[in-house]
């Protein structure tokens, strides 16, 4: 019953359009207050305080936010579509599927999904449009790339959920390689039946080719040097991730210097945008970890884990429950919201069902993935729609196809969960 009313009133704060991280927080402490007695309270809310500031890992999530600003101002999104056009000109729908390559590479030196998806709707948007991609499919595409920066590491999604599970960073950024590959490949074989199906939503491949001719500069070494530190530093083992996230931030900001397309006004919004988000996620994780406290007490999870002992469900059946309740989550909540709510509880269960944790935690940054997407939230397709001035629901039904190759492509992440922890 206390969890209820723990529930109800963080639900009913959100409709009332209280910020996130404070509703967590009024919530957590209004629902401990019903638990244990106030002076324990003010205990743990030090202790929160303390540790949340202390913990080093942390500073991976500005640094990664900080990096991804950068490359936006620097136009780092455009060098690549360029230089992948050139590569697949010779393909029908090249210029799509140059998108989604350059989705990938930008997601492999940034963790945010709507930075990466506004630096390539104004890179790709006026490109495509001039090649004769109709708006929706653009749209679609631009939106979909942007979401690959939440399942290719390094990414900050992956950070928060090992933070409030106590997962291995490491080891998520390990399994989010494969899967992530797979969703860029699955896009672009949607691409390209689109355009089997329906050709006259793009252009022939003589023109394609012609444009990519024509097009110049697209330089991409910085970039992939980039990726290169970052990665290599990161899974050598040279640097935690606390401070390969701090070079590359640095790397970030000498591309964009040396391109010469940093102005003072461009880093003064890079920073600013860093630490409203920052600010944002540190208030959340702080609320977050009150809320945390509050489930320990009331033992949900164990009452859970009782509760389908005796209903004789199968694991398997209550992981693919679990699944749908974020899909459907997906469609009506901020994501960073449903992870931070909802992580501590299923991976307790899932893990009490002897499912791995970091599998698991690929699974729900992968249905955040989808819901990134999904109408009627779907905050990525909104971003896109606002920055191409498209039609909003021209722009979901863009979108459509693509969310099929997403369910193929969860379903053989949950059938097969060594693709995940192959690398592991």
């Amino acid at each position: 019953m206390t969890f209820a009313i723990g529930i109800a009133v963080l639900l009913a704060l959100m409709v009332l359009a209280v910020p996130i991280g404070f509703a967590l927080g009024i919530a957590g402490f209004i629902s401990l207050n019903m638990t244990v007695p106030l002076g324990m309270i003010q205990t743990l809310m030090g202790k929160v305080v303390y540790a949340t500031s202390a913990n080093m890992i942390l500073m991976t999530i500005p640094m990664f936010i900080l990096m991804a600003e950068f490359l936006a101002c620097g136009g780092v999104a455009k060098d690549l579509l360029l230089a992948c056009h050139r590569m697949l000109r010779r393909v029908k729908g090249g210029l799509a599927m140059a998108c989604i390559a350059a989705g990938a590479i930008h997601a492999a030196a940034t963790g945010s999904s709507t930075a990466s998806a506004a630096s390539l709707a104004r890179a790709s948007f006026p490109a495509m449009k001039a090649a004769g991609y109709a708006p929706s499919l653009s749209v679609g595409t631009i939106a979909i790339a942007g979401t690959l920066a939440i399942m290719i590491p390094p990414s900050v999604a992956f950070v928060l959920y090992g933070i409030i599970t106590e997962t291995s960073i490491g080891k998520l950024f390990l399994g989010g390689i494969i899967p992530g590959l797979m969703t860029a490949a699955g896009y672009m074989l949607t691409i390209s039946i689109v355009l089997w199906l329906k050709p006259e939503l793009g252009p022939t491949v003589e023109k394609e080719a012609e444009d990519a001719q024509a097009e110049t500069g697209g330089s991409v070494w910085p970039m992939g040097l980039l990726i290169l530190i970052v990665l290599g530093g990161l899974y050598s083992g040279v640097a935690t991730p606390t401070e390969i996230s701090a070079i590359g931030a640095l790397g970030a900001f000498l591309i964009s210097l040396g391109t010469g397309r940093m102005s003072r006004r461009d880093f003064v919004h890079a920073v600013g945008g860093t630490l409203r988000i920052t600010t944002m996620i540190m208030t959340i994780i702080f609320s977050a970890h009150i809320v945390g406290y509050f489930i320990t007490f009331t033992r949900i999870t164990d009452s859970l884990l009782e509760w389908i002992a005796v209903s004789g469900m199968s694991p398997t059946a209550v992981m693919l429950i679990v699944v749908g309740i974020y899909l459907v989550l997906g469609m009506f909540m901020d994501q960073a919201a449903i992870l931070i709510l909802t992580a501590p509880i299923s991976t307790s269960l899932m893990v009490g069902l002897g499912y791995d944790p970091v599998w698991w935690g690929i699974i729900i940054i992968k249905t955040a993935e989808v819901g990134l997407v999904s109408p009627p939230l779907g905050l990525v397709t909104f971003v896109v729609s606002s920055s191409t001035r498209t039609d909003l629901r021209a722009s979901f039904r863009g979108v459509i196809p693509f969310m099929i190759a997403e369910f193929v492509t969860l379903g053989l992440l949950l059938a097969f969960p060594a693709i995940t922890l192959a690398l592991t």
